[in-house]
């Protein structure tokens, strides 16, 4: 069975789940890469986006709406006693010397850039990054400065991506790994009287994380936050797993 039919029928199907067990670990672990690759391409997708519309807004914005600023000593000082928003092709920036936004703030406004009283932060898709500018050694920064690093981040976008790609898949990838070792110790705990072994629950719980990543890849592909993801995520996941080992037989009782 190819991978992609594997896919398709891991996300209705315990029964199949549980006839996986007995396939070569070096296709299951193909399956967490190929599952881990599906999970993360909404956020490199909106990340992408959000850097090309930004680098062009924020060179727009530096130079002809932007308040005058400084970063210096960790902190960004600015002519306004407010913090200005601005609004450029579906992309915002935010200068913010007051303290009054947080980086939560920021990524409710979507796709945004914001230089706040103690570091920068990037949104892209609902999820936001800070950086305390205190990570820059006490560099004085202005808004020609400014200009000029924008103007150099654009030029280098073709290598920023992918790399920024790369880290996202090998960290998620590392993550996965660790979800379903851990989700294996658990089908132990559920397997009762069952004859399954670490090796084949961890075959199992790898594809029984193909539900909830598909449920929230989508959600992340709409922009939609979901409360509690984390509790519903390994819910669902422990619940798939219990329903594949149930499909497992029984040792039959000798008489």
């Amino acid at each position: 069975m190819n991978i992609f039919k594997q896919f398709y029928k891991s996300i209705y199907s315990p029964r199949d789940i549980a006839l996986f067990r007995f396939q070569g670990i070096g296709k299951t672990i193909l399956y967490v890469f190929f599952l881990t690759f599906i999970s993360i391409l909404p956020s490199i997708i909106y990340f992408s986006t959000a850097l090309i519309e930004g680098i062009d807004a924020a060179k727009t914005i530096i130079k002809d709406e932007a308040p005058s600023f400084s970063i210096k000593n960790g902190k960004l000082t600015a002519k306004t006693d407010v913090p200005v928003t601005i609004d450029k092709d579906n992309f915002t920036i935010i200068i913010d010397p007051t303290g009054a936004i947080s980086g939560d703030d920021v990524a409710d406004e979507g796709n945004a850039f914001a230089l706040l009283k103690d570091g920068f932060a990037l949104s892209s898709g609902g999820n936001v990054e800070t950086y305390p500018y205190s990570m820059m050694n006490d560099i004085h920064i202005s808004n020609s400065d400014l200009l000029n690093f924008v103007d150099t981040i654009g030029g280098m976008k073709g290598i920023i991506i992918p790399v920024v790609s790369l880290f996202i898949y090998i960290f998620s990838s590392a993550a996965s790994f660790i979800e379903i070792s851990v989700l294996a110790f658990i089908g132990l705990a559920l397997k009762g009287n069952r004859k399954l072994n670490y090796r084949q629950l961890w075959r199992m719980a790898a594809y029984s994380e193909t539900l909830p990543t598909l449920f929230f890849t989508i959600m992340t592909a709409i922009q939609t936050v979901v409360p509690n993801s984390f509790l519903i995520n390994w819910f669902v996941v422990i619940i798939v797993l219990y329903l594949a080992i149930k499909e497992v037989p029984k040792p039959k009782s000798s008489n």
